[in-house]
């Protein structure tokens, strides 16, 4: 397993993680995903907590086109797009957190045209991390949207407590399904721009990419 300033991250592909997920499934074994980024294997060197946390996971996907400059056995793998490709596969999901009513507005397109059946019932999304309302549901897989650093340690806090058979954090997937524009075409998406297309539309997140920056003077100076 590849390691990036301490981080582990696995070698794995979009299959490769949806059968091992599917493994993971049947059993009674609780799990959780994480899915480090070069802003997240930054914050880790400053936080001991946030990095044992990272290390500490069932899997670690390499979710940012940074960690292949680092390491080129790794190949990128959006954790929107394993949340995706897990949906799909019609496990009884639980979407939790983001800003007001996104996750709800996130179940409701992914209901329609991901799944293709409106009134299916086995997509749910809240905006509560609230784990009663979680338990009630009791999902197999729960994707959170708190925010990166935030959701890990959350997920890590709870899952003893919590009746779901894998937790995975996910950042701003939902705001991304809820909002379509804000993910960036296919073309930007396979030139490795995707920071640069969500730079250009929402100019605020220059502090986080200055985080990139940090991470490839780190990695080569």
């Amino acid at each position: 397993m590849p390691k990036i300033l301490g981080i582990k991250v696995d070698q794995i592909t979009l299959p490769q993680a949806v059968s091992l997920i599917e493994s993971w499934l049947k059993q009674k074994k609780k799990r959780y995903i994480v899915t480090p980024n070069p802003e997240m294997v930054m914050l880790a060197q400053k936080d001991k907590q946030f990095k044992r946390i990272l290390n500490q996971a069932d899997l670690a996907i390499p979710d940012g086109v940074g960690l292949r400059l680092a390491d080129s056995r790794l190949r990128r793998l959006a954790g929107r797009d394993l949340m995706l490709a897990l949906i799909k596969r019609g496990h009884k999901t639980l979407l939790v957190g983001a800003k007001p009513g996104i996750a709800q507005k996130a179940a409701e397109t992914l209901r329609s045209v991901l799944v293709g059946k409106p009134t299916r019932t086995d997509l749910v999304g809240i905006s509560e991390s609230d784990i009663a309302a979680i338990n009630r549901l009791k999902p197999d897989l729960l994707f959170v949207a708190l925010g990166q650093v935030k959701q890990e340690k959350w997920i890590a806090k709870n899952l003893p407590k919590l009746k779901v058979k894998v937790a995975m954090g996910i950042g701003g997937a939902l705001d991304q399904i809820a909002k379509p524009w804000l993910r960036a075409p296919l073309r930007v998406q396979a030139l490795g721009l995707e920071w640069l297309y969500r730079l250009m539309l929402q100019p605020w997140r220059i502090k986080r990419q200055w985080q990139l920056v940090k991470f490839l003077a780190k990695i080569y100076l």
